[in-house]
């Protein structure tokens, strides 16, 4: 029997990773991983950690303005950019630090370098080559721009958590997630933002509907261009000069290009093995998160299912129980919530309406547009929606989606229900708390005429 030197070793320290080094050295297996950047991946330095926390950060703009009709006075209120940079890098820096020791704990070889796949079961790192019964790969995403005169002038979100000083203007290009959010936090922390989308609408693979609505409330407080794309960026002083396709010209201090991530994939050797790569650089694998070479395995963003921590924590959970513990179970991708942290938030939950209508579904739809309590008093314009697909035959809530204030805190209590087969009845015969948002998906009675398409 052949011996090798690790029965893991895990290319990538980040989310999807660790869980597996984790998993699997309480397992028994002897473990190695290799990280060269940071601890944590994407979502603790450059994702989701960071974002939220400047998502909070811009949430006291409209806080302090609404705290004036509940009777609150007060004077020389600003923000201060560096503040708030300290004290994400404190956090982040923490949350490396629990990484590493998770790492250290579980008595799992920790390479601090670049490693590269040399054979099915070999690695190099460090300058010396190692084997592995398995090997898992797990090395994530980075930020993508098209190519365009002066593109590399613009800033991925990795540079925009690192700036020295608050931009007074700024320019977003994209349409996804990660420039919505940015767009409408930014704005609240005091730059003319404007966010510039080839599209007709913003969030590409929403319910449409909540599409609709998303791209009328985030016009509030950021410049929206629509149908509209970048051609040339000209550096100009300080700031840029961007010219758009339509003719006009934006002068601004700074273009972020938030149009996507991209797979990992290169110069990591795949080449030597028999790894296979989709269109996008993401790695094939099957239902067991297993390449085309038996001996390696891909999870997270590096792959093409669904790019979101929470899923690459389960998916390198269960290659590690598969390989070192004869559990073989697939995963499942039903009623994954998630939430953009736009302002106002938006959770969702299941399928969208085109999403059940193109399954052949017969189907219900309840939706609503509703105003918060709150802003009886605010004087604020701000209205909130809730939505609710559910399936004539069975009477099951196949889909649900909101946006408002903390809609990611709401809709992961519904997806617990709904991954316990929860019907519109159940909703229906269920007490809201009074007087309350969330209140408003238990009594929802009135269907929407027909289906907006």
């Amino acid at each position: 029997m052949q011996e090798f030197d690790y029965d893991l070793f895990v290319l990538g320290a980040g989310s999807g990773g660790v869980r597996a080094c984790r998993i699997a050295a309480s397992l028994g297996a002897k473990v190695g991983v290799a990280e060269e950047r940071y601890f944590g991946g994407t979502c603790v330095n450059v994702g989701c950690v960071p974002k939220k926390l400047f998502s909070y950060a811009a949430h006291f703009r409209d806080d302090f303005e609404d705290s004036k009709g509940f009777g609150w006075s007060y004077s020389d209120i600003g923000f201060d950019w560096s503040t708030l940079k300290t004290n994400k890098d404190k956090e982040v820096s923490r949350l490396n630090s629990i990484y590493k020791l998770i790492l250290d704990d579980n008595n799992v070889d920790v390479f601090e370098a670049r490693a590269t796949i040399e054979g099915p079961h070999e690695i190099r790192v460090k300058g010396k080559l190692v084997t592995a019964k398995f090997i898992l790969i797990a090395v994530g995403g980075w930020p993508w721009t098209p190519e365009f005169p002066g593109s590399d002038v613009a800033v991925s979100s990795n540079e925009l958590f690192e700036l020295k000083k608050l931009p007074r203007s700024l320019v977003v290009l994209g349409g996804g997630y990660i420039a919505v959010e940015f767009a409408s936090i930014f704005s609240r922390l005091g730059c003319e933002t404007t966010l510039v989308c080839r599209g007709d609408k913003l969030l590409r693979g929403f319910d449409e509907e909540i599409r609709d609505f998303i791209t009328a409330a985030i016009g509030h407080g950021v410049v929206l261009k629509l149908n509209t794309e970048i051609v040339e960026i000209n550096p100009r002083n300080s700031g840029v000069n961007v010219l758009l396709n339509e003719g006009s010209e934006i002068v601004a201090d700074l273009v972020l290009s938030a149009t996507g991530r991209r797979p990992m994939t290169s110069n990591l050797g795949l080449e030597k093995v028999a790894v296979e790569l989709n269109k996008s650089g993401s790695i094939q694998v099957d239902e067991h998160y297993r390449t085309a070479e038996p001996s390696i395995y891909a999870v997270g963003d590096v792959i093409d299912r669904i790019a979101l921590t929470p899923v690459a924590l389960a998916e390198g959970q269960t290659v590690a129980r598969h390989l070192f513990s004869n559990h073989p179970e697939a995963m499942g991708y039903q009623n994954i919530p998630t939430a953009v942290f736009c302002h106002p938030n938006l959770g969702t939950v299941g399928l969208s309406e085109e999403q059940a209508i193109q399954k052949g579904l017969g189907i219900e739809v309840y939706s609503s547009a509703v105003k918060q309590l709150k802003h009886s008093l605010t004087g604020r314009n701000e209205m909130c929606m809730i939505k609710l697909i559910v399936e004539k035959s069975s009477d099951r809530v196949i889909g649900l989606h909101m946006v408002g204030p903390d809609a990611g805190e709401l809709v992961q209590g519904f997806a617990v229900a709904m991954n316990c087969g929860a019907t519109k009845s159940d909703f229906d015969r269920t007490i809201g708390i009074h007087p309350t948002l969330a209140e408003e998906f238990v009594t929802m009675r009135s269907l929407r005429a027909r289906p907006v398409l």
